[in-house]
């Protein structure tokens, strides 16, 4: 497993090292793994209740990323997985320690448990007052009361550092400081999903495998499995039983008020994160929960997992002004104080629509083939998605397959109306429609060349030869527009070579069908030779001779849309 690393001895300081140098906010304490606020002499003037966290590396921002004001005034950092020290916290505690005490935030693992609890009971041998809050919100099991020991304490985490740092600063005394971080951990639940196992440093590969079809529920955040497995759904399917079994876990019903936190467990896209949220906002809705804020992000991670966690805490007005209330600490993203409400806001401008195009609707009479061959076109399209994502995937960003699987579910959804409308006028709503569909690169390329194609057909008569100018006027409209040329190894190379053979076979007196032919035979052998073709535009050309040896896509997809439109013309000789 490939990793950014020095020495996997080293991760852990070196990682704390790169995180003080870019928070000027933070500061190490002497040699150890423990990150402090930088202002920390100043803030012991205050006299304040200090909140010290910590645990394992590994779940980064967690725990360093959130020392500030506001939140933590210290994090405790073992090694990746590994509880730290009960001398290191000890020692953390001595330097951040006043007269008011200390509150230690410890995850309900074993280890954690241990140290912290021992590091507490030689400091107050000391006579620092020290509390802890134990964090327990692993809601994967059936039952809410179960044993202390299955509820581990996962990302939730994160809000109980919120609460009881508001409530430090706000400068509470150390029992009600106690009393408020109790109370946050009792009104949360959490539970997770992973779709990979993590891979610790040292250890070189995951901690456990995943069959493609598989995911993982239920698990905590040390790469330790879950409670079970089971099949891979979509995403509303999945957020679906995350959310069933926190509400279930929470005993959530109608004008219940909550937070939501959708965490990021390492490897996993804000895209996916987003749809995850999207999926769970709208459950709770529909319940009648009332979601007075939501995160979504990375907060408390599983080293590279890919996966997520749901947090969901119970609040009452008290509670929200904590979560609400300022923090420094460089990992917390403060939201506006204001509900969510569940419908998804849309904003409408008018914009001035133009008249419609006489002459474009004065134009040729509808040929007969035309409804066919954009249904051919849309159908060949789709059967080529996989080819063409596997071919872009090896040379390019990998999206051409479903630009073009786009392009046939919007052609086949306005098919009627296509076929219906005078063939300058549908190919005119044609380039507009595949400039939204398409989006990425080829979407402006072929609307374009549809366009100047259009352009070319109002300027010339009726005559076959005319189609042969249209087509040639769109191949130059997008090399003008891609600043390419004919053996850029573009879609161009397939382009050319098809209005070529469409123009020579016109000239020689061959029938509509027999040119068509003659085009989609050029343009397939015109894409066959790009796999020859050193990359001098598209994304293929930061693979440089990398490249040889496969097809460009963007010249394969064009070969499969004009091949279709050659058969939809055999299919009716008298076009």
């Amino acid at each position: 497993m490939k990793k950014l690393i020095n020495d996997p001895k080293r991760v852990v300081p070196e990682m704390l090292e790169g995180l003080v140098a870019i928070n000027p906010s933070l500061a190490l304490l002497y040699d150890e793994t423990v990150i402090v606020r930088s202002d920390l002499k100043t803030w012991r003037e205050e006299a304040r209740v200090a909140v010290i966290s910590g645990g394992g590396a590994g779940h980064e921002p967690a725990h360093a990323g959130y020392v500030g004001q506001g939140m933590l005034t210290a994090a405790v950092s073992g090694d990746v997985f590994t509880s730290p020290s009960a001398d290191s916290i000890l020692e953390t505690i001595q330097a951040c320690a006043t007269k008011a005490g200390v509150v230690l935030v410890v995850k309900n693992y074993t280890g954690d448990r241990l140290n912290f609890g021992l590091a507490a009971e030689l400091a107050r041998s000391e006579g620092i007052p020290v509390e802890i809050v134990v964090v327990a919100d692993d809601a994967s099991f059936e039952t809410r009361h179960g044993s202390v020991d299955e509820r581990r304490g996962i990302a939730g985490t994160v809000l109980v550092h919120k609460v009881v740092g508001a409530a430090a600063a706000a400068g509470l005394n150390l029992r009600d400081v106690k009393a408020e971080g109790d109370r946050a951990a009792a009104a949360l639940g959490t539970v997770g999903v992973a779709l990979s196992g993590c891979t610790v440093p040292a250890v070189g590969k995951p901690g456990f495998e995943l069959p493609a079809d598989e995911i993982e529920f239920g698990l905590g955040i040390h790469g330790e499995r879950g409670t079970h497995r089971s099949a891979l759904g979509r995403a509303d399917e999945i957020a679906a039983q995350l959310t069933s079994r926190l509400v279930e876990d929470l005993a959530l019903g109608k004008a219940s008020r909550i937070v939501l936190l959708v965490n990021n467990l390492g490897g996993t896209p804000l895209m996916e994160l987003a749809i995850v949220a999207r999926s769970t906002m709208r459950q709770l809705h529909s319940l009648g929960v009332c979601i007075e804020r939501a995160w979504c992000g990375t907060f408390l991670t599983a080293i590279d997992m890919i996966g997520c966690s749901l947090s969901i805490m119970k609040v009452d007005s008290g509670r929200l002004a904590r979560l609400d209330a300022p923090s420094s600490a460089p990992a917390w993203v403060a939201t506006p104080a204001t509900t969510i409400e569940g419908a998804v806001r849309r904003v409408s401008i008018p914009t001035p629509r133009r008249p419609p195009d006489r002459a474009s609707s004065a134009g040729p009479s509808q040929i007969p083939f035309l409804g066919i061959a954009l249904h051919g076109v849309a159908t060949a399209l789709l059967a080529a998605e996989t080819r063409l994502t596997a071919l872009d995937q090896a040379a390019g960003d990998g999206d051409l397959g479903i630009s073009m699987s786009r392009a046939a579910h919007a052609i086949l959804a306005d098919l009627d109306r296509l076929s219906a409308e005078p063939v300058a006028t549908a190919l005119g709503n044609l380039s507009q429609l595949l400039r939204r569909a398409i989006a990425g690169s080829s979407g402006p390329f072929y609307a374009v060349g549809l366009s100047r194609a259009v352009a070319a057909l109002k300027q010339t008569g009726p005559s076959p030869l005319m189609w042969a100018t249209a087509f040639e006027s769109g191949c130059n409209a997008i090399a003008e527009l891609g600043s390419a040329a004919r053996g850029d190894r573009t879609m161009l190379d397939a382009l050319y070579p098809g209005a070529e053979a469409f123009r020579a076979a016109l000239q020689s007196g061959a029938p509509w069908t027999e040119a068509l032919a003659s085009a989609a035979l050029a343009a397939e052998d015109g894409a066959r030779k790009t796999a020859k073709l050193l990359p001098r535009r598209g994304r293929s050309r930061y693979l440089g001779e990398r490249a040889i040896g496969l097809p460009d896509p963007g010249a394969e997809a064009v070969a499969v849309w004009l091949k279709a439109i050659a058969g939809a013309a055999s299919d009716f000789p008298s076009a």
